[in-house]
């Protein structure tokens, strides 16, 4: 009875003493009330204070809270911030969905950077056989990150017989001994991905080497093989061999070759020992399908697919017209001699390359992993090039690789711009670009143009719109070694640009520590590596990261425009510029003699004096030029920075001479791209 009489007084106190308790009172502690006005129940006596007067507290019981928070001066508030949160959640979501609509695509992991391709044999030697390999790669992924590379490019290491550079390929799933096996080919793509770079690599689709168990099962025509490669009937008497038709190989002489197992001519675009497979025949295309997912599955971020204007030839056998209709066609054996309206660029080629890219976009889907994939159109004609980057609602590849500037001997203001003009004319809208200057089958830029134009033609690589793509050993000028006494059965004028990575002056150019090399290092290594050239302030390999480093960094150059001032028989100037940035790159590459130029003759209201961003020459960069007259030697180049208003694109005068690939616009005031310009 006296701990009832102790709850209740408990209670009574705690209700009396209501205005000034700031303490917490548990609900458990009160016994439930009824608060009802019609009730017989009351808790508010007469003498207690009136509901209206008590100050919330914590640990009121919930029955007390309702009271207060019906009250206007509780109410309004809480439906203010209601509403507000509301309104907030709606503004949220509709810039949300407004920036999306806005913003421009993302540049992916292939456009955002350079690629840098490696002829596999001739980069780094880990096993000192003489020959480069995968795990060589491998060794040296550090050095290609402080290029600030994006994509490394690996020309084709299949399993082959060695003929054409490894484009005779005898499994298409193998890695040849000489690179190493396949789980050093897993360790090196998981190092690359490790550091945060991608991998392509080279796939050869046309022909196989004729010792690849595919041709050894269709010369015996056996089950579904015997029509994986081009067969027909050729008359062979006394060893001499009647072709069914005038078609010739790239290399000369005839693309018919007869085999005595089946008795019948085989066809080969390229050497004897690479006959063509039959893409008209749906095995081999689902063949072909199969291997490729076999390294998408493997993790490869993409392909350069090789020689695919050959894929398909007409299925008659009319003979090629010849270049001179007069020469006597048993003379006829050199390949430029025909024109090849028959063995090249067939009617439903196209749809291969289409088949191949949807097989590829099944291993896009995931999140950042979208997969590349690369044309070679050499020797092809512009549009015929540009045929390559498919239909506005049909996309075949992401690009075509550009070997233009590769084709020239002599470099001038006017050759260069033809080149870039014709490249930017010609591409399909919202289409993205690329440039390179070199290639394994390809002379050396500094032995065929000269070493003084190795920073010029780098600097023009990083400041034209699009991906760069360097040889290796561009980045440090190597040139192509001479050719003396050269110990391999291929072509020698296309080994001669295959020479050794030249890392330092030791042996072998650092590139082997074995007794030889499977081809000499160039004469120059001493002078001309890595290892001289990453402490010299004024090197090749210096201005390259400069370059890269600029590239990566400045939305100018990764995705503004292009306009042209001037171009002639030595210089070229263009500028980089981007709505919504009120700066602009202007470039001025001088290939000719030494000249004297005015850039205020150019651009109105140009400042007297400019600063140079970056030079080929490291003693002027940071200093400072007269616009009025720019003294420029041969091979020499720079960067200036301009503060400008009204962008050359926008002016009536540049709109033919500007040009852009992917259209953007920054807002300096929320620090976003968006497209709607």
């Amino acid at each position: 009875m006296a701990e009832e009489g102790s709850k209740r007084d408990s209670i009574k106190m705690n209700m009396k003493g209501c205005q000034t308790n700031n303490g917490f009172v548990q609900n458990e502690d009160i016994p439930e009330l009824d608060l009802d006005p019609g009730s017989s129940k009351h808790i508010l006596g007469p003498e207690e204070p009136n509901a209206k007067n008590i100050q919330p507290y914590a640990g009121m019981p919930k029955e007390v809270l309702f009271q207060f928070s019906g009250q206007a001066r509780y109410r309004v508030p809480r439906e203010i911030l209601f509403w507000l949160v509301v309104v907030s959640v709606l503004v949220l979501i509709g810039a949300t969905i407004a920036i999306i609509a806005i913003s421009p695509k993302c540049l992916d992991w292939w456009q955002a950077g350079p690629m840098y391709q490696i002829y596999p044999r001739s980069f780094k030697d880990s096993d000192k056989d003489g020959n480069g390999d995968l795990k060589g790669i491998q060794d040296k992924l550090d050095y290609i990150t402080t290029l600030n590379i994006k994509t490394i490019w690996i020309t084709s290491f299949y399993k082959s017989s060695l003929r054409d550079f490894r484009y005779g390929v005898e499994d298409f799933r193998e890695i040849d001994p000489i690179f190493g096996t396949m789980e050093d080919f897993e360790n090196l793509l998981a190092a690359i991905h490790d550091k945060g770079l991608k991998l392509i690599i080279d796939f050869i689709p046309n022909h196989t080497s004729d010792k690849h168990a595919w041709f050894q099962l269709s010369r015996t025509r056996t089950g579904k093989y015997t029509d994986y490669y081009i067969w027909h009937d050729c008359a062979h008497e006394n060893g001499i061999t009647t072709p069914p038709n005038n078609w010739l190989s790239v290399y000369g002489n005839s693309s018919w070759h007869f085999d005595e197992v089946r008795n019948q001519c085989y066809f080969h675009q390229f050497l004897k020992e690479q006959p063509d497979l039959n893409f008209r025949n749906p095995d081999v295309q689902e063949e072909i399908k199969e291997i490729m997912q076999f390294w998408l599955t493997k993790g490869v971020d993409g392909f350069s697919f090789n020689a695919v204007k050959f894929l398909l030839e007409a299925m008659h056998l009319r003979n090629e017209i010849q270049v001179n209709a007069s020469q006597i066609p048993d003379t006829v054996t050199r390949y430029s001699e025909l024109y090849h309206d028959f063995t090249t660029t067939q009617e439903g080629m196209h749809d291969l390359v289409r088949s191949f890219r949807q097989t590829m976009d099944k291993y896009s889907r995931e999140p950042g992993r979208y997969r590349f994939l690369g044309t070679e159109a050499y020797a092809e004609s512009i549009d015929r090039t540009m045929r390559y980057y498919g239909l506005s609602f049909i996309q075949e590849a992401d690009f075509p690789f550009n070997n233009y500037f590769t084709t020239l001997d002599t470099l001038s203001g006017n050759t260069v711009y033809e080149v870039i003009t014709a490249w930017m004319e010609n591409m399909p809208e919202g289409k993205w670009p690329n440039w390179m200057t070199g290639g394994p089958d390809i002379t050396r830029l500094t032995s065929r143009l000269g070493n003084q134009y190795v920073n010029i033609m780098n600097m023009l690589l990083f400041t034209l719109p699009g991906t760069p793509i360097t040889y290796y050993g561009e980045e440090i000028g190597m040139g192509n070694i001479l050719a003396t006494n050269l110990n391999e059965s291929y072509d020698v004028n296309t080994l001669l640009s295959k020479s050794p990575m030249q890392w330092d002056n030791s042996s072998n150019a650092g590139f082997s520590e074995g007794n030889h090399t499977w081809l000499p290092t160039s004469s120059d290594y001493h002078t001309v590596n890595v290892d001289v050239q990453k402490t010299q302030p004024t090197s090749a390999l210096k201005l390259y990261q400069a370059l890269s480093l600029l590239h990566a960094n400045e939305l100018l150059l990764s995705r503004g425009w292009f306009c042209l001032l001037r171009n002639d028989s030595r210089v070229l100037v263009y500028t980089r510029e981007l709505d919504g940035i009120d700066r602009v790159f202007i470039v001025v590459l001088n290939f000719g003699e030494s000249t004297l130029l005015n850039l205020q003759e150019m651009i109105s209201g140009l400042p007297v004096r400019l600063s140079i961003k970056l030079s080929t020459n490291s003693a002027s960069t940071g200093s400072q030029v007269d616009t009025r007259g720019i003294f420029l030697e041969r091979g020499e180049g720079v960067l200036l920075e301009h503060k400008m208003k009204n962008l050359l694109h926008r002016q009536t005068a540049f709109r033919d001479r500007c040009f852009i690939s992917s259209r953007a616009c920054y807002s300096s005031a929320l620090d976003i791209l968006y497209s709607s310009c």
